[in-house]
């Protein structure tokens, strides 16, 4: 089947408004199933700095938190998870004084490191961490602090390719993943591409997640499109808690 430029453009408007419920962008849908053992949550970055009022991003990635109701969806796919003993990952980002020296970088690299976004004071120090931009969520440590989850190491700009994600998931034997976090179009999305490079199946969580708005640029209606083209599935937050539990 053969698509015009119009037609295209049609298609991705549409799969923007519609992702989470119906797939009228004629693209396929190949779907992932979840088997137990195999599957797991990752979740990106569930931290103070992204995903609190008191965050240092919250002026520009509020608006698309508390519309998507990202707080709420991502405990619920920690609960559940919990419940029904599905290994939960966590890919945290944290700056380290050493990362403040780096002699070239990127243009939300200089931005993260000029508002102080996700320090720490030393890698092998919990001083000053405790409620800090880059700690969890208080609502969030009951399941991640519970001696269970995996917490990889710290990737240090967007996707696990810096970090140990892979290798914890395949000394795991996880070969599918159920994906959220924050933000969107940046962790979220990166985890997305390098997990699927990788070889593993990914099926991503769309409200679940968020992302900057900024003048001209919405980052999470970006990420969308491109949830939709790069995994094997994007479902919603009540669609999967729903398949989940079934596991």
């Amino acid at each position: 089947m053969k698509f015009s430029i119009k037609q295209l453009s049609v298609a991705i408007t549409m799969s923007v408004l519609s992702i989470s419920t119906a797939y009228a962008d004629g693209l396929p849908n190949p779907g992932m199933e979840y088997s137990r053992g195999n599957t797991a949550v990752v979740i990106t970055d569930p931290q103070v700095d992204f995903l609190s009022p008191k965050g240092v991003t919250w002026g520009v990635v509020g608006e698309s938190v508390t519309k998507n109701n990202t707080v709420e969806n991502l405990e619920s796919l920690m609960k559940t998870a919990k419940k029904k003993d599905i290994p939960l990952f966590i890919s945290p980002h944290y700056y380290y004084p050493h990362d403040h020296k780096w002699q070239h970088q990127g243009s939300l690299e200089v931005l993260m490191h000029n508002i102080n976004m996700f320090d720490r004071k030393d890698a092998l120090s919990l001083d000053g961490f405790k409620n800090s931009g880059a700690d969890w969520l208080p609502k969030y440590k009951k399941y991640i602090n519970d001696g269970e989850t995996i917490v990889t190491s710290p990737h240090k700009m967007y996707g696990p390719d810096s970090n140990d994600l892979v290798l914890q998931l395949r000394k795991r034997g996880i070969g599918k993943v159920i994906l959220a976090g924050m933000s969107s179009n940046l962790c979220t999305e990166s985890h997305l591409r390098e997990l699927m490079e990788q070889g593993f199946e990914v099926q991503v969580v769309s409200d679940a997640t968020a992302g900057a708005i900024l003048p001209g640029m919405n980052a999470y209606e970006a990420s969308l499109i491109n949830f939709r083209m790069i995994a094997n599935s994007v479902r919603n937050t009540k669609e999967t808690v729903k398949l989940m539990t079934k596991i």
